[in-house]
């Protein structure tokens, strides 16, 4: 096996993607406070990303086997055989060992609890509970909100400060619907997997409402910034009003308004820009004020 092909399976097996969208928010955390680069994101980044890694790594070693059932993740690093599980997990424990241990030292006590309470939450919480319940996603999505907190911290915020509690709070929203999107597109494949479906609970019609109201929901929460003084009214505030807008006549229009299958690409990707444009203009906007 060629160092090339190698690093594209650890690549796989880390799922780099979205590591890089973990980190990014946790980048987007650090400026909102401190609205400066310096060494210190550098290091905290670096942390959060290596720990993400390893979290999916972790993450794949312990569903390895309803992996192999699914066309979707069959071809994943440790059921298609490309790896062995028990590599796998040297290299998943080693990820996260790295990751910690850069957080504690560079980026403090805070900073290290945080993560491991998000490693232990998701890898012992919520994958474990995905397999009982597919209302699991809710509590599972305080993981992908935690490290917007992490970077708030290590940029000296108290990390129990009401703005970036109602950041992580609106995180935590709009990640939601997001999975339920996710289980709602291969619900047959997770049934057949041995998962619970959320079509088993929920008719497709009511999933369909249901996912909407979180989109309002998230997009109400949104709005509300500017109002509580978490950016400033101008001309943040004016940007977040014509993206909702943007973001509120996509979704009505892909589900309320279509009676044929979902575009779930579409669906998918005004959801992930509409959170990037948005933690843009919330970790950016201090840079230049």
């Amino acid at each position: 096996m060629t160092p090339i092909v190698r690093l594209h399976i650890i690549l796989s097996l880390i799922k780099y993607k979205i590591s890089l969208a973990v980190t990014f928010t946790t980048v987007c955390g650090f400026l909102f406070f401190s609205g400066h680069f310096e060494i210190q994101l550098l290091y905290t980044a670096l942390g959060v990303l290596i720990l993400a890694g390893g979290a999916s790594a972790l993450n794949q070693f312990m569903e390895r086997k309803f992996d192999a059932r699914m066309p979707r993740t069959m071809q994943r690093p440790i059921p298609s055989g490309k790896i062995s599980p028990g590599y796998a997990l040297i290299v998943s424990l080693l990820f996260i060992f790295v990751g910690l241990t850069i957080l504690l030292v560079f980026s403090g006590t805070n900073c290290f609890l945080l993560g491991l309470f998000n490693r232990l939450w998701y890898s012992l919480l919520y994958t474990n509970l995905m397999k009982i319940t597919p209302f699991a996603v809710v509590p599972g999505s305080l993981a992908g909100a935690v490290p917007v907190i992490i970077g708030w911290s290590a940029a000296g915020g108290y990390f129990l400060d009401p703005n970036i509690v109602f950041v992580t709070f609106f995180l935590f929203i709009w990640q939601i619907p997001h999975f339920w999107l996710i289980l709602h597109k291969y619900s047959k494949e997770y049934e057949e997997a041995g998962f619970p479906s959320i079509k088993q609970k929920i008719s497709p019609e009511n999933l369909r409402y249901i996912i909407y109201t979180w989109m309002i929901a998230t997009s109400v929460i949104s709005l509300m910034f500017p109002l509580i003084h978490i950016i400033a009214p101008f001309p943040q505030s004016i940007v977040i009003l014509f993206l909702n807008i943007w973001f509120v006549v996509i979704f009505t229009r892909s589900i309320l308004r279509s009676k044929e299958e979902w575009n779930y690409r579409s669906l998918f990707f005004s959801m992930n820009l509409y959170m990037l444009l948005f933690m843009l203009v919330l970790g950016f906007y201090k840079i230049f004020i």
